[in-house]
């Protein structure tokens, strides 16, 4: 697995789901999250409402979706400066949040 690419998708519910509040978190996602070595797809956005069907998770507001080259620089990732900054300037804000990690393929 070590040549794979590593998908680390991120669903964030906050205490205030307010839309100011929601689009400070996207921007906080842009802020500190974007510019990570081997970082092959970032983006960071909200759940839309009008996806109603049942299959469709309604419980998060703001999601992230990064795709690493490799396992090493996911881990590396996860213990940057920025990454800790983020974490700590914004954890207060969150209800919940769920992170799925996966090996994926171009």
């Amino acid at each position: 697995m070590a040549d794979m690419q590593l998908a680390h998708m991120v669903y964030f519910t906050l205490k205030d789901d307010s839309p100011e509040a929601i689009q400070a978190m996207v921007q906080a996602c842009l802020k500190y999250l974007k510019q990570h070595p081997g970082v092959l797809y970032f983006s960071a956005g909200t759940r839309g409402p009008e996806f109603q069907r049942e299959v469709n998770d309604q419980e998060y507001h703001v999601v992230l979706n990064v795709v690493f080259d490799s396992k090493e620089s996911h881990d590396k990732y996860q213990v940057a400066a920025d990454h800790l900054t983020f974490i700590e300037e914004n954890k207060a804000q969150w209800a919940k949040v769920r992170v799925f990690d996966s090996y994926v393929t171009s």
